[in-house]
């Protein structure tokens, strides 16, 4: 055999390799996306559902007309737009909606695209208000549509694995949690001039203002109450909280921090802190439980263990032992031997990858319109986490304990 006799014989196994190894790969059905509301989370959940084999993007529906272009760069490919959902949810080459306008919006573009019954993934919170959570609970429910919350944590994989070793019993029985998002920033955006009348500032800063806006609380603490409740397996029976106007005195109407906690059944805790002026602590969230603590970050998960890991107290623990000193007898509450902060690197959670949760959620999501499994952030769970943020919303600003409602069933 001759090089040029050999090459073509090599280019032709290459070619057929190739081939087979194309035909080997399973075809995916595909997925036709429509986006009401593309601004910044829109468009960062589109990244991420781009991902997906068999994804794509057939129109978005936002009331800023700037969104169209950067949405089209996104895709790659000119996108049907329009500034009425209405419209959009009435196009016959839809399978899906993606909804992530603002808070305050959700009720009506989830009642409505649940009217068609087509699956829904609805950025959250859920709802804004008590009401408009009910009643997207209701008309999910009723029209028996597939509904995934965007919660993403809970599709992390070191998210998942850490609240698995928890509910194992691997720190004992969890009484508290504490979350924080902490951030060095003012969480305002740059306006367009001109804006003679304000309607831009208000639309593109809409989280700042409390009538389109449940603050920090419902913006970033959502996610940590959602963890909270899967922690503990329900929702808080009430709140108490508070918030101000710290740092920046710009016009906002929402604080600029929030302290709020969270109380369920038998005693347990959440408490959470957000503050915008110090970065420190970050974003992660701590469970504590009588034999050890979790803390979880946004990247990944460490477990920490108490020196003495049964749930009974120790012998210099037990009640009513006293402490002598220097000839003065006292409780045991005089001595602090064994209190200073563990210091040491804790059991990092192993998990075989860690996939953006952004993109983990996006992709279960595909697969179950597909109908590969099930949703795991479901209706149920956007609800209980954000009923709990629309009181806590009032709650922060009347400095009041409030119930939170659970669930009417009455669909």
């Amino acid at each position: 055999m001759n090089r040029r006799d050999f090459l073509q014989s090599a280019s032709a196994a290459a070619l057929a390799s190739t081939t087979i190894a194309r035909a080997a790969v399973p075809a995916v059905k595909p997925v036709r996306l429509g986006v009401i509301g593309a601004g910044s989370r829109g468009q960062e959940n589109l990244r991420q559902f781009l991902r997906v084999p068999g994804v794509s993007v057939e129109a978005i529906c936002d009331i800023y007309p700037p969104r169209y272009e950067q949405v089209n760069r996104l895709v790659g490919k000119e996108v049907q737009h329009t500034a009425d959902y209405n419209e959009l949810l009435a196009r016959n080459d839809i399978d899906a909606v993606m909804i992530a306008s603002p808070v305050a919006c959700h009720a009506d573009h989830v009642i409505a695209a649940a009217k068609t019954g087509r699956a829904i993934y609805g950025e959250k919170a859920l709802g804004f208000t008590v009401d408009d959570n009910q009643n997207i609970l209701d008309a999910v429910t009723r029209n028996k549509v597939l509904f995934q919350i965007g919660h993403e944590y809970r599709y992390a994989s070191w998210v998942r694995e850490a609240i698995r070793r928890v509910h194992a019993g691997e720190i004992g029985t969890p009484t508290h949690v504490y979350a924080y998002w902490h951030r060095n920033g003012d969480w305002r955006r740059s306006v367009p001039s001109p804006d003679p009348d304000g309607k831009l500032e208000r639309l593109i800063n809409w989280r700042l203002y409390r009538e389109s806006s449940g603050g920090l609380g419902t913006e970033l603490g959502s996610h940590h109450i959602d963890m909270a409740n899967w922690v503990f397996g329900e929702q808080p029976e009430s709140v108490i909280g508070t918030n101000s106007i710290c740092r920046y005195h710009d016009g906002r109407t929402v604080g600029d921090n929030v302290q709020s906690v969270f109380n369920y059944s038998q005693g347990r805790r959440l408490v959470f802190s957000s503050i915008t002026d110090n970065a420190k602590v970050g974003c992660e969230l701590w469970i504590y439980g009588t034999a050890g603590s979790v803390q979880i970050t946004i990247e990944d998960a460490t477990m920490y263990f108490e020196k003495n890991r049964s749930n009974k107290p120790t012998a210099d623990q037990a009640e009513g032992k006293t402490v002598v000193e220097r000839g003065v007898v006292t409780g045991a509450s005089y001595s602090t031997a064994g209190e200073m902060p563990y210091r040491g690197p804790g059991e990092k959670v192993v998990v075989a990858s860690s996939e953006d949760p952004t993109l983990a959620a996006a992709r279960s999501f595909v697969e179950a319109v597909r109908g590969e499994h099930s949703i795991f952030a479901d209706v149920q769970c956007g609800f209980r986490a954000a009923i709990a943020c629309s009181v806590a919303h009032d709650a922060v600003f009347a400095e009041n304990k409030m119930l939170i409602p659970a669930a009417a069933h009455n669909s």
